[in-house]
């Protein structure tokens, strides 16, 4: 393992120790709940959008492994101002590039799970799904 790997792996363990944007938001625009039951993950998402519709505020609560904790600290860190298309156009390529490792296909699902808790959250706040679906990854 290159210095390079090791940097990275550092940083997702003080997101997973230290995680940004950690607690409940107040009058969030939306929210939403997921869960990987294959791990035990669970994450909630808090959006507080601008009169532009684009993000002002984000933030999380949840349990899980160190992936899925450093992932959702790293995503809130990097949706501040972005719209809601621009949300939905992230990839699960884009989270990995986030967290700077590679991840196992074991712990795909543990990376991506607060993106797609924040895009489906977006996805009820439209109308487009309903407010009861959790989102399971």
């Amino acid at each position: 393992m290159g210095t390079g790997s090791d940097m990275y792996r550092q940083q997702i363990l003080d997101h997973y120790k230290n995680p940004r944007n950690y607690g409940e938001l107040e009058d969030a625009t939306f929210e939403h709940v997921g869960e990987n039951p294959m791990c035990g993950d669970t994450i909630k998402m808090f959006v507080r959008l601008d009169d532009d519709e684009r993000i002002e505020q984000v933030s999380f609560v949840g349990d899980g492994c160190a992936i899925s904790q450093a992932s959702a600290s790293l995503l809130t860190e990097s949706l501040h101002g972005m719209t809601l298309d621009e949300l939905d156009e992230l990839d699960r390529d884009d989270v990995v590039d986030l967290l700077g490792v590679e991840v196992t296909p074991m712990r795909l699902k543990c990376a991506v799970l607060a993106e797609k808790v924040a895009q489906d959250g977006a996805a009820i706040h439209r109308g487009e799904k309903e407010l009861d679906e959790t989102t399971t990854e």
